[in-house]
């Protein structure tokens, strides 16, 4: 591959700290079966989540960069960790209302959080949304299945 010939895709990864409490509750169970399913979950408790947000795109020969970092860190702050960070997910985050705020759904929600301003920069796509919950258990997101 010659850099004069073709621009080369690279992808770019933010990482940003929050602690929220949140409930597992479905509207569609009954409580015995939202306590069987969703077991100690199934109360008010809280984690200490770590957001991985990944951006793809072609490294702008002018830049040398696919995106300024500092940019994904401020657009992630202001459109995520500043609504979630001590907060409950299920009762004071307008954009997780009517949510089972599993760290799947919650992941989802992020990225239709993120996913057009980060496309407004010239050349790069949302790639990924890593939602880790615990030290042991993460969710990966890669956007919508496309027709």
């Amino acid at each position: 591959m010659s850099s004069s010939t073709q621009t080369p895709e690279v992808e770019i990864s933010h990482v940003q700290e929050f602690s929220a409490a949140h409930r597992l509750i479905s509207p569609h169970l009954s409580e015995a079966e939202n306590r069987e399913l969703y077991g100690p979950c199934f109360t008010d408790h809280g984690h200490n989540y770590v957001l991985e947000v990944s951006v793809r795109g072609s490294v702008e020969a002018r830049t040398g960069m696919v995106m300024d970092l500092n940019r994904l860190s401020r657009l992630i702050v202001e459109r995520v960790i500043a609504r979630v960070d001590h907060r409950h997910l299920n009762h004071d985050v307008p954009f997780l209302a009517g949510t089972i705020t599993t760290a799947e759904n919650v992941a989802v929600a992020i990225w239709g959080e993120l996913a057009a301003s980060i496309s407004a920069y010239p050349g790069c796509r949302l790639h990924r949304v890593r939602l880790r919950e615990s030290r042991m258990n993460y969710v990966d997101y890669y956007g919508p299945v496309l027709p």
